[in-house]
């Protein structure tokens, strides 16, 4: 099944997520050394098809590349060079690590997991991934006319009612 593989690279830790099948949800995967990311993505790609990889890229409040860049920019012409017929995109970054602490915090994370580096990692990575997919799928979704939605999902006023 077809999978689009968000990451957040670090210097020593990389986040990995994973679309599901339709490219609607991302899900965290895991958190790998950098140093073996590559390896780590060679063996996912034997078991699923990669169709993409979105990889976060650290930019400035002005829109200027942060340090970080430098690193990204490598591990991307790393990640082109091994995986050629994969389109590789980048996604802004800025405020993956606040919206992970967030998540977890919001998902009822105790505070002694929450300093898991590796945690927030992934879980940016599956944040990178999930704003790529939303703002890539914008206008894709067809409309549907209150025909095509079931009678037990509309109110009287022909508008979808709320579950009961």
């Amino acid at each position: 099944m077809d999978r689009i593989i968000g990451i957040d690279y670090g210097r020593k830790r990389t986040g990995v997520a994973v679309s599901d099948p339709l490219g609607i949800f991302a899900s965290a995967l895991d958190t790998v050394q950098s140093a073996k990311i590559i390896d780590y993505l060679k063996k996912y790609a034997e078991k699923e098809n990669v169709v993409k990889f979105v990889v976060g890229y650290p930019v400035n409040m002005d829109n200027t590349p942060s340090e970080a860049a430098r690193d990204v920019d490598a591990f991307l012409s790393l990640l082109k060079k091994n995986f050629p017929g994969v389109p590789v995109e980048t996604e802004d970054e800025r405020f993956t690590s606040v919206l992970a602490h967030r998540a977890m915090i919001d998902g009822g994370m105790k505070q002694k997991d929450r300093r898991d580096k590796a945690s927030v990692d992934r879980i940016s990575a599956a944040i990178i991934l999930q704003s790529y997919m939303d703002r890539n799928s914008a206008g894709t979704v067809p409309d549907l006319a209150p025909t095509d939605i079931p009678d037990t999902l509309m109110s009287k006023s022909g508008r979808k009612g709320r579950r009961k």
